[in-house]
């Protein structure tokens, strides 16, 4: 199994069309919104954060929309990691945070009430409050969104970027949805958000090397979830390293091949759809502390990038002086 490579940060990209065209879409209309609610993956609260929604909220006076987090599919995440995911980012300015789970008609009315708090001049006074719903491909928006309606509306689906077009949607006679197609944003910097992504279903499959998500996504489940690892799979030790893993798991599962050579590759594969459906217990791949530390890294990333870029001027100068010297 190959290894991956958290110095090749662009190895995990997609962003077609519809979405640049969304992007703009939401540049333009974000100024008459009253409140943004970005949809993110409990699982992955930061990775599945869109940093153009930041950007977008300011405006050139540097005001804020509100915003409320919603950390869907929290009945897959770690109950203890979503509550300390909820605290870190209420710390934000103008940001709310709500956990839903499969059962969302428990939390629509949370949703509701939290949209004209923030909004109170506009409640009752038959001026719409407008709000923005945005989120990443196959975060579950589509299914929230038709909860919210209280009848299906928005188009769901298993596979990223159901969504293509933007919808109006009349919640009650306060509230004006505006629904936005899924959207990632142009570059992934932070490597380990890309295979994250890609481990929880937010990318494409045929987008990225699988391989190297299930080597990431064992490696890192090994070391945060060994005991779920271990129930799973019927293992009475759990190995230290992601191909041990696989060869063991594969074994115990009767993943073999001519000559009783484990399938590697299948279980792999087994191990990935597993975390996507919850099979294998609640699980978060990210921590609020594990975000700041990546912020470092992204930035070292950066870094590197603008120094091969000021090189490459350099060079690009340094050839053409030659080349004015040799003409003479």
């Amino acid at each position: 199994m190959s290894q991956y490579n958290l110095q090749a940060p662009n190895s995990i990209q997609w962003f077609p069309g519809h979405m640049n065209k969304a992007r703009n879409e939401i540049k333009e209309i974000m100024p008459d919104m009253d409140v943004v609610i970005e949809v993110i993956d409990a699982r992955i609260p930061f990775s599945s954060e869109n940093p153009m929604v930041t950007a977008l909220r300011h405006n050139e006076h540097g005001f804020q929309k509100p915003v409320i987090k919603i950390l869907n599919k929290a009945d897959l995440a770690d109950p203890d990691l979503t509550q300390a995911w909820i605290q870190d980012l209420e710390q934000q300015s103008q940001v709310k945070a709500i956990a839903c789970d499969d059962n969302k008609a428990n939390d629509v009315q949370k949703i509701i009430q939290l949209c004209k708090q923030l909004v109170p001049n506009k409640v009752g006074t038959g001026r719409q409050i407008k709000v923005l719903i945005m989120g990443i491909p196959n975060v579950g928006k589509s299914t929230l969104i038709n909860t919210l309606a209280g009848r299906s509306i928005a188009k769901t689906g298993d596979e990223p970027a159901v969504t293509k077009s933007q919808q109006l949607i009349k919640i009650d006679n306060d509230i004006m949805l505006y629904d936005t197609p899924g959207m990632l944003w142009p570059k992934i910097e932070n490597p380990h958000s890309g295979y994250r992504l890609a481990a929880t279903g937010g990318i494409k499959d045929t987008a990225f090397d699988f391989d190297d998500v299930a080597s990431y996504t064992a490696e890192y489940l090994i070391k945060a979830y060994p005991e779920l690892l271990k129930e799973r799979y019927k293992l009475d030790e759990l190995p230290e390293t992601d191909w041990e893993f696989f060869e063991a798991a594969g074994r115990s599962r009767g993943f073999l091949k001519k000559g009783g050579v484990v399938d590697i590759y299948r279980m792999a594969e087994i191990l990935v759809n597993e975390l996507r459906s919850g099979q294998i217990g609640r699980i978060t791949l990210e921590t609020p502390a594990m975000r700041d530390e990546e912020f470092k890294l992204v930035e070292a990333l950066r870094a590197q990038a603008e120094e091969k870029r000021l090189a490459r001027i350099e060079e690009k100068k340094l050839r053409k002086r030659r080349a004015r010297k040799n003409r003479k």
